[in-house]
């Protein structure tokens, strides 16, 4: 009774340690906003490094210690969305307005608000995150796209059309990969998206002068997650999935 008493407790304290750890995004968040307008823009990119690799693992903590299971009463999903979205849309319009990436005054402000209004609409859509384990419209990675505005140097006019275009892309019915879930080329998809962050940081550390080379290899894997996105939109077979494949099934025990 003791032994499964201290193993009742010890779950919940692994799960509820995963909720902490998905938390802190919303900590990191709030210095994200701050650096920005400390105007320490290199600062914040680190910043959208740390809490993508915290977005990026906290499911597989979260599977492997069966936090649904154990703290029902908990939204971890909820949870996950409100970070998300503090960390993905909210931090990055605050870079780029504060740091003269967005045009000034009033202006700026409109721009920014518009990937926000997008993003409000997709983390609330109930099928934002597909059963097959996509993201449906582009999945407000403005972080991303704050990222390469700053590598890139872009204008304001840039910008601001970036931000317009990729907005309209929220509400169209593309699905696009989600690296740690979408079972189709799995293993693929989490090295090259392993490799791409350790280039982001590469690419952050060699700040205000980033290798071209660094930035290139950097945009292979974007092309190959763009490309591979609609393929598996448009292709047939995906619209008729099979029985898992191996290589899913090989992953699942995995996780």
């Amino acid at each position: 009774m003791v032994s499964t008493a201290s193993s009742t407790t010890g779950a919940r304290l692994a799960a509820g340690a995963v909720h902490v750890f998905t938390a802190t995004g919303a900590v990191l968040a709030l210095l994200m906003v701050h650096f920005s307008y400390r105007h320490e823009v290199e600062t914040v990119l680190w910043l959208f490094l740390v809490a993508m690799i915290i977005d990026g693992t906290d499911g597989m903590l979260a599977r492997r210690f069966r936090v649904k299971e154990v703290l029902p009463g908990f939204d971890g999903a909820l949870l996950d969305n409100i970070v998300d979205y503090m960390t993905y849309a909210l931090a990055p319009m605050a870079l780029l307005w504060a740091n003269g990436y967005l045009p000034d005054g009033a202006a700026g402000g409109v721009v920014a608000s518009i990937p926000l209004l997008a993003s409000t609409y997709q983390f609330c859509r109930a099928d934002a995150k597909t059963d097959d384990h996509f993201f449906l419209g582009f999945p407000s990675y403005w972080n991303i796209v704050a990222f390469y505005v700053v590598v890139w140097e872009l204008s304001t006019v840039a910008t601001t059309v970036l931000l317009l275009a990729l907005s309209v892309l929220v509400f169209v019915p593309i699905k696009y990969l989600y690296p740690s879930r979408t079972e189709k080329l799995w293993y693929s998809n989490m090295t090259l998206a392993t490799l791409w962050l350790a280039l982001w940081a590469a690419i952050t550390a060699a700040l205000p002068e980033a290798p071209a080379v660094l930035v290139g290899l950097s945009l292979v894997y974007v092309v190959y997650y763009v490309v591979v996105s609609l393929w598996l939109t448009f292709s047939p077979a995906s619209a008729h999935p099979q029985s898992r494949s191996a290589e899913s099934a090989a992953r699942a025990t995995q996780t």
